[in-house]
């Protein structure tokens, strides 16, 4: 699914890929530098009730946040991930099977260890403000 928006629309680009990724729990955001991954995110976590900031968690890794059901959200940016034992040693894999949301910045640095099972938004900036979301399923 290919969507041409601005940051105007980012809640319905949040809506869309929580609506596409049915029961799918890992979501994969690819991008430049400054495309709007953490932007979207944010956006994502607001339609879920995250009643915190949400940030990219780039030197931590990853961030917690709680939707408002009580469901834990996982929020990886791997941009400084210098190999994938990295994020291993983070326990990854405990995370993936855990059963919560969990949203990937950078998940090209995972291309080895990446579940099959997930859903993939590519975020292109076409200037101007513009952003072409293409959303794709497994």
């Amino acid at each position: 699914m290919e969507i041409s928006a601005t940051q105007e629309n980012i809640e319905e680009i949040a809506e869309a890929v929580l609506k596409l990724k049915e029961d799918l729990t890992i979501i994969a955001f690819r991008g430049e530098l400054g495309a709007g991954k953490t932007t979207l995110i944010q956006s994502i976590c607001k339609s879920l009730g995250v009643d915190e900031p949400v940030s990219s968690p780039t030197f931590s890794l990853v961030n917690e946040y709680r939707a408002a059901n009580g469901k834990k959200i996982y929020h990886f940016d791997f941009y400084r991930l210098n190999s994938p034992g990295e994020a291993f040693e983070i326990g990854i894999d405990e995370y993936f099977d855990s059963g919560a949301l969990c949203l990937i910045e950078w998940p090209e640095m995972l291309a080895d260890i990446m579940p099959e099972e997930h859903l993939s938004v590519t975020i292109k900036n076409e200037g101007n403000g513009s952003r072409n979301y293409s959303i794709e399923t497994p």
